[in-house]
């Protein structure tokens, strides 16, 4: 029985070699970008030392996570990372309601000049992209400041303002992303059956029914599925934006979890400490993932497995 099988198996295999032999490279990359470098985590349990290399380094434990377990720093990156991720989860209805309303639009050429100019932003780096901010809103010469002087006011340094780094983060990342991120869910409404459309008008359905009872449950394990991927990463705030909108103001609110990594790691030369922490950030964004798969699961049926 189980050579039958196995000659099966081998037959399969010679049948879609052709397919093998494509997949073949992107498994290599995989192996040797992805999984070969794994080996890089027991930095965080030894006293590494560059000298030694990875192998002949001592083994420290679990000193450098209790070192930044009881460090002034892992209240202030911990919240501040939260912060910044609970915020930018508030915002995660906001592709689908572009997507509804692109998809109410007749096809014409405003719907295409709507979508194109909603989808540019996201191509601007993200270097650019800061660089943009700073001048638009310096108190001084950018637009913020010249609307306040327009009306007798002081403008706020919203650039150097640590209440609002999180509200500036957030929301610039909104208008950058916004229309990129509702392409996946404007592809989920294309789907939708024409004829479900023509039976709720003849059922004199508005355009607000048939969002609320064709479009949106069309879109919700498309929905589900991405959330559970953006709550998966909660800990996983992007590292370069924040770095480089950070400033001596606002770093009380700045400093995150990735920001406080580089610092460690690579301009204090604390590779043990460094990799400590980000194992830790890594560990929870996993357990995360985990356990609201799992809620998932049991609430829906939609999950990532």
């Amino acid at each position: 029985m189980k050579s039958g099988q196995l000659g099966r198996t081998l037959g399969q295999i010679k049948q879609n070699m052709g397919l093998y032999v494509l997949l073949f490279p992107a498994v290599v990359l995989t192996l040797l970008f992805a999984y070969k470098p794994m080996y890089g985590v027991l930095i965080a349990f030894k006293n590494y030392s560059p000298a030694l290399g990875i192998g002949d380094s001592p083994w420290a434990g679990f000193k450098y996570f209790e070192k930044f377990f009881h460090s002034y720093q892992f209240s202030s990156t911990i919240k501040n990372t939260l912060i910044i991720s609970i915020y930018s989860l508030i915002t995660f209805p906001i592709p689908i309601a572009l997507a509804l309303t692109v998809n109410q639009m007749r096809p014409n050429r405003f719907r295409r000049f709507f979508q194109t100019v909603s989808y540019m932003p996201h191509f601007i780096s993200t270097v650019v992209m800061v660089g943009l901010m700073m001048i638009l809103l310096s108190p001084s010469t950018g637009l913020v400041g010249n609307l306040y002087s327009l009306l007798g006011k002081e403008a706020p340094d919203l650039m150097g303002s640590s209440s609002l780094f999180s509200s500036v983060y957030v929301w610039s990342d909104v208008w950058q992303h916004v229309g990129w991120d509702s392409i996946i869910f404007i592809a989920a409404l294309s789907a939708v059956d024409p004829s479900l459309y023509e039976a709720a008008t003849v059922d004199g359905a508005s355009r607000l029914h048939k969002i609320r009872y064709i479009d949106i449950p069309m879109l919700m394990p498309t929905a589900i599925t991405l959330l559970i991927l953006r709550v998966g990463g909660l800990l996983g705030v992007g590292f370069e934006k924040v770095y480089l909108m950070q400033n001596d103001l606002n770093s009380t609110s700045s400093e995150i979890l990735s920001t406080y990594v580089y610092k460690m790691g690579l301009l204090s030369s604390q590779y043990s400490f460094s990799s400590a922490i980000n194992l830790f950030n890594t560990v929870i964004n996993f357990i995360l993932l985990i356990m609201v798969n799992q809620i998932s699961k049991k609430l829906s049926e939609n999950s990532l497995w």
